[in-house]
């Protein structure tokens, strides 16, 4: 077993949720470093998640997001059903920083909405709200966050990962790094690290006590 832990800090003022909440725990790393598969381990140990790129695709379908989106770059944008086509966005945000800046812009107020609706209607003793978002740091979300795991995770299989799950080679995962914040500094803002670079049961071994360490079992 594999943990890093780190000084941890307090919540930031600038969080909306009250005090009587369970802690809120961010979950940050590299591209396909399986925060994914964290996220779910702390779902199965009684926390409630959000997953930003779920909100992210749901942003897509909402009436207003839509209609600025195809106002900016047209009807080119969208897919045989008249949806907001992602990976033809993504083409556009990704080659443009200007263009990225002003889809955040647009879709993060959106997805933060949810993401706080979500959480204040979250089931009765959850342990933890999660929030797992790929620009975790980028957004400034992690000044939500009572505390904050980085999943390492070796690039040779960060990439074979995005290889197999989304195709992409390795130019387009150096393409979609680079318009992030170097992994270093991810790293450094974390309170925990694990890694995950073998089996489930092995990542399972580091998360469950990081877990146990920010939101203990009270015994009844």
């Amino acid at each position: 077993m594999v943990v890093f832990p780190k000084q941890s800090h307090s919540p930031s003022p600038q969080s909306t949720m009250p005090e009587t909440t369970p802690p809120i725990i961010g979950l940050t790393g590299g591209i396909g470093s399986g925060k994914s598969a964290v996220a779910a381990i702390l779902r199965d140990l009684g926390c409630f998640v959000s997953n930003a790129d779920e909100l992210a695709r749901a942003s897509f379908q909402d009436d207003a997001i839509k209609a600025q989106i195809v106002s900016w770059w047209g009807d080119a944008v969208l897919d045989p059903q008249g949806e907001i086509d992602r990976s033809k966005v993504a083409t556009i945000v990704f080659a443009d920083p200007d263009q990225r800046v002003r889809l955040e812009q647009l879709t993060h107020p959106w997805i933060e909405s949810q993401r706080q609706e979500a959480f204040t209607n979250a089931p009765a003793g959850v342990r933890a709200l999660v929030i797992d978002a790929p620009l975790l740091v980028e957004a400034g979300i992690d000044e939500q966050c009572d505390a904050i795991i980085f999943v390492d995770t070796e690039r040779n299989i960060r990439l074979s990962r995005v290889t197999t799950d989304r195709g992409w080679d390795d130019d387009k995962l150096q393409q979609r790094e680079d318009s992030q914040l170097s992994l270093d500094v991810k790293r450094k803002r974390a309170d925990y690290r694990v890694s995950n670079n073998g089996a489930h049961n092995d990542l399972l071994e580091q998360v469950h006590p990081i877990l146990n360490q920010i939101a203990p079992l009270v015994e009844s």
